[in-house]
């Protein structure tokens, strides 16, 4: 399975196993034993390179064996024995105790290199001391934790770049999950993976020539933002080996995650310097204490990134003359969110860039807020205010922003964009789409002023605004407010102010206005009455459709050529922005139609590709013919229920190379639908008395009139058009039975059918399948683009001529008709003299004599 669906039968399972401990806690017991097992087996294969076997490792991995032990240290930075590696957990069975979890991290913290302490050291403590929470004796620990074992053995962890990928995805994939589901305590340690992904992608763009880099996150959590960030700048460089992360976090159980994180996703010791430390009151050392001469260095570093807790209170006494505050002020008590950002500023290089999460407050709030935020912009430090939507982050629905900020820029102009519409609904949440976050990243680094999203705007403006930075001073997204024209609305016809409204689209297809209206005065009459008819056959818009079909004519042959013919070499995350970028130029010349909805499109598709292509590139092509044992819960213990492609899945096959069985079937299926409706007719077509008939050559109360019995009933009765009306009922039953069996076995034949299929694939139909497969529903997402377009733009005009369709003078005399009515529908009542004064007063008011 790949990576996607893993994850996901990991968290069912994982959900399921921590019953009622909260979600909170139960993420350091899982996360902290995937890492055990990453550093476990990373052991095992580096003394697998080393020309030990399975055998050595069992006789000789010890404690006893010095050079060994020292030779991992150097290489490795720890040591674990064999009796103490996670795959003798796996083998123990039912030998298998808590204990031996115990004491396995006890001799990791004492065998750690002392070179490595800064990474490992205390790594395990939140695991260790959670140890007991997972049952109320060693019975019940020892099974709570052998199930979470043998449940993460499932996740692979060899030395390939796939496997790290895996491992990555699936950590992350978890700690998400486990956000999702920790309340107001998710905050502490994640921030949604589209937010750190917009984030990382600013930052990356910012970053993409230079070949060292160091990042920070003075507020690291899981770590995820700073590994984003790593991710996405490394696209630019040759060696990943290059960056350097510096991770600081208060609380030690996250400050745990962080480290775990970044060490499994191959980031080598050297490049992680982390520190578990309060970022506002003990800022970063400076030296290591053990030689404070020798490892003198400040921190500055190339790009910040953080989510720093919002608006908390914080203790700014004796901070006048602290360098991080001296020049810009210090926040107030009350609210640490400057204090955030200053320290972060602070620790910039000259040419260096941060985002960093925040409320809104920020942005208008006065007092000393307010001087730190106009020395910002007179210093012009701030490049960019994004306004996100609301309930983004788990935990908090208060809306935020993110703020772009640099130590030295050319220009002074601040960029301000309300992505705040942006978005889709999941469950609760809102989420950024990959399109919002494209459009965001586009519009940050090409500085990009868009109607009702960004604007560029002058220090000039903001100062006379008082430097506040309320995003709805600068970019107004929200609707039109609906207007009626008064003209129009006593006479109808469409007032030209509002067609002009459509003006993008006039101007496009020049001819199309006069083809649907008729012009009188600054007043347009439709004159069609099959809208959408006539937008599509235009000229213009035929020209339209066929221009944007030649911008795509060849792009499924892009994709094929370089995600199906190179599918075992291809990069996925470099070609992914390379398709990326030749998609989004071939907008270049195309109006009207959101480039963005493509981008989509193509994102929603590559998902499932990069998937595919990384079992392709793990265990070769031929993995595209494989099948896997269909696995099902029955009874809490999996069982085999058929098969199911590796790759391909089985209804694609069959609906492409098995087109005649499913056909077949699909007419037996509907013939099996039709005969309930026929003889559910045969029968309400009887007569009381035929059923009187059958009642009583049943002869007992309680036997109801089914299937099972007509044999009986026909024998019974002699009236020959009633057995005949029977017989044929019975005929149906036994077609239906026979349908039933047919279909049955046929899908069971069709089922085989298709697993041998696969198996025996040709590479041609390989090819063919995953175009199938991958290619087609984003190029069909793509080319369906100008239909939904047109078929929208078909509807405002509808919307607008129906709008002004019915006018007063009409309304009016629909409501004197139906007044007359009412009063002649009155005059036939009767009733005692109170009741018809009542009803002659009605009369009246509605216009009656």
């Amino acid at each position: 399975m790949n990576k996607n669906q893993l994850a996901a039968k990991i968290w069912e399972s994982a959900n399921k196993m921590r019953s009622n401990i909260e979600a909170n806690e139960y993420k350091d017991y899982i996360l902290g034993f995937i890492f055990y097992k990453y550093l476990s087996e990373k052991e095992e294969n580096w003394l697998l390179k080393r020309d030990y076997t399975p055998e050595d490792i069992k006789e000789y991995v010890n404690e006893d064996d010095p050079e060994t032990v020292q030779s991992a240290q150097q290489s490795l930075g720890y040591f674990i024995a064999y009796e103490h590696m996670f795959s003798t957990w796996v083998k123990s069975g039912s030998d298998f105790s808590v204990d031996n979890v115990r004491v396995a991290l006890s001799s990791f913290s004492r065998l750690i290199s002392p070179s490595h302490k800064r990474v490992f050291e205390g790594i395990f403590n939140t695991l260790e001391t959670g140890l007991s929470k997972l049952g109320k004796d060693t019975k019940s620990q020892t099974k709570a934790v052998r199930d979470l074992i043998h449940l993460i053995n499932e996740i692979p962890m060899g030395s390939r770049k796939q496997d790290y990928d895996m491992l990555g995805f699936i950590y992350e994939f978890l700690i998400e999950k486990f956000a999702s589901n920790a309340g107001k305590k998710a905050g502490e340690f994640y921030t949604p993976h589209e937010v750190s992904l917009l984030m990382s992608e600013i930052v990356a763009d910012h970053l993409k020539d230079r070949n060292e880099i160091k990042i920070y996150d003075p507020t690291s959590g899981s770590g995820s933002l700073l590994i984003n960030i790593g991710a996405s700048a490394a696209k630019y460089m040759p060696d990943a080996n290059r960056i350097r992360y510096y991770a600081q976090e208060l609380k030690s159980n996250t400050y745990n995650l962080t480290r775990m994180n970044l060490v499994m996703r191959g980031i080598i010791p050297d490049n992680i310097v982390t520190r578990n430390a309060d970022t506002l009151e003990e800022d970063w050392p400076y030296f290591d204490e053990s030689d404070p001469a020798a490892t003198y260095e400040p921190l500055y570093v190339d790009a910040v990134v953080s989510n720093p807790p919002y608006s908390q209170q914080w203790d700014p006494s004796g901070k006048e003359n602290d360098p991080r505050y001296a020049r810009y002020g210090i926040a107030p008590k009350s609210k640490a969110d400057y204090a955030f950002l200053l320290h972060e500023l602070y620790h910039l290089k000259p040419d260096g860039i941060m985002t960093i999460v925040l409320p809104h407050g920020v942005l208008f709030r006065g007092g000393e807020e307010g001087k730190i935020r106009t020395n910002l912009i007179e210093n012009d430090n701030i490049e960019a205010i994004i306004g996100l939507p609301a309930n983004i982050f788990y935990g908090t629905g208060i809306p935020t922003i993110i703020m772009v900020l640099r130590q030295k820029r050319s220009g002074n102009d601040v960029l301000i964009i309300d992505a705040s519409k942006g978005f889709e609904k999941v469950g609760k949440s809102n989420k950024l789409r990959a399109c919002d976050i494209r459009k965001i990243v586009d519009t940050v680094t090409h500085k990009l002023t868009i109607d009702k999203f960004s604007r560029l705007v002058s220090k000039e403006e903001i100062r006379k605004n008082d430097y506040n930075l309320n995003i709805p001073r600068y970019v107004d997204s929200s609707e039109e407010t609906e207007t009626w024209d008064l003209y129009a609305s006593m006479f109808g016809g469409v007032p030209e102010h509002e067609l002009n409204r459509l003006v993008d689209y006039w101007k496009v297809f020049p001819s199309l206005k006069d083809a649907l209206f008729t012009m009188n005065h600054g007043y347009g009459k439709l004159k069609v009455s099959d809208i959408k008819g006539t937008i599509f056959d235009n000229v213009d818009v035929q020209k339209f459709i066929e221009d944007y079909k030649n911008k795509f004519s060849h792009f499924d042959e892009t994709l094929e050529h370089e995600l199906i013919d190179q599918a075992e070499t291809v990069s996925t995350v470099k070609e992914k922005d390379e398709i990326s970028s030749d998609l989004l130029s071939r907008f270049e010349d195309i109006s009207l139609i959101d480039k963005y909805k493509a981008y989509e499109a193509f994102d929603k598709g590559y998902e499932e590709i990069s998937g595919d292509l990384e079992l392709i590139q793990s265990e070769g092509m031929d993995c595209v013919k494989a099948v896997d044992p269909n696995m099902v819960l029955k009874k809490n213990k999996e069982v085999q229920e058929g098969w199911k492609g590796h790759i391909l899945p089985f209804d694609l096959v069959q609906n492409n190379l098995l087109k005649d069985e499913l056909d077949t079937i699909s007419k037996q299926e509907e013939r099996l639908q039709e005969i309930p409706s026929e003889y559910s007719t045969l029968l309400d077509e009887l007569s009381e008395d035929d059923k009187e008939t059958i009642s009583e050559a049943l002869n007992e109360e309680n036997d109801a009139f089914v299937f099972k019995n007509f044999k009986k009933v026909i024998k019974a009765i002699d009236d020959k058009n009633l057995k005949d009306v029977l017989k044929k009922a019975d005929q149906f039953n036994k077609e239906e039975k026979e349908l039933k069996s047919s279909i049955k076995k046929a899908n069971q034949e069709l089922h085989l059918k298709t697993r041998d299929t696969i198996m025996s694939l040709s590479n041609e139909e390989v090819k063919q399948l995953l175009f199938i497969k991958w290619i087609q529903p984003i190029t069909n997402a793509i080319n369906e683009l100008p239909n939904e377009l047109l078929k929208d733009f078909a509807s405002q005009i509808k919307n607008l001529s129906d709008k002004y369709k019915d006018t007063y003078e009409d309304i009016d005399q629909e409501i004197k008709n139906t007044e007359k009515e009412l009063v002649k529908m009155l005059g036939d009542l009767t009733g005692d003299e109170a009741d018809m004064a009542g009803i002659r007063q009605l009369q009246k008011m509605l216009g009656g004599d």
